[in-house]
């Protein structure tokens, strides 16, 4: 059985997908601006919800299609409707991620997964 867990790098913008020690993937993230920083600190997944009407011409929301929420409340992983915000420090504190990507990390991670969050 997999035991995943995510690590995100702040300065880096990366968020890798582990199982237990074994690296599986890496994608690049958007993260918090200096005046709405991203939480550090030891997390986990408690929801996730997709926004399916954010594609197919559907109305936008700054979620992307996918949220998954963190036990912080009020932040998360998402997509973003804004691609070129990724790499960089331009969130509210949440982590964004192409929706792609998030959507692929959704399907692969259950709820209860650790995610850590470090400078």
């Amino acid at each position: 059985m997999p035991q995943y867990n995510i690590r995100i790098s702040l300065s880096r913008r990366r968020l890798s997908l582990y199982d237990g020690s074994r690296l599986i993937r890496t994608y690049p993230v958007g993260v918090g601006r200096i005046a709405t920083q991203s939480p550090r600190g030891d997390f986990s997944i408690i929801s996730k919800v997709p926004y399916p009407n954010t594609y197919r011409g559907g109305p936008l929301t700054p979620f992307g299609t996918m949220w998954m929420g963190l036990n912080k409340p009020h932040y998360g992983i998402h997509g973003t409707n804004n691609p070129s915000s990724i790499g960089k420090y331009v969130s509210h504190g949440c982590i964004r991620m192409y929706n792609r990507d998030v959507e692929a990390l959704a399907r692969i991670v259950p709820i209860g997964t650790p995610v850590k969050i470090r400078p």
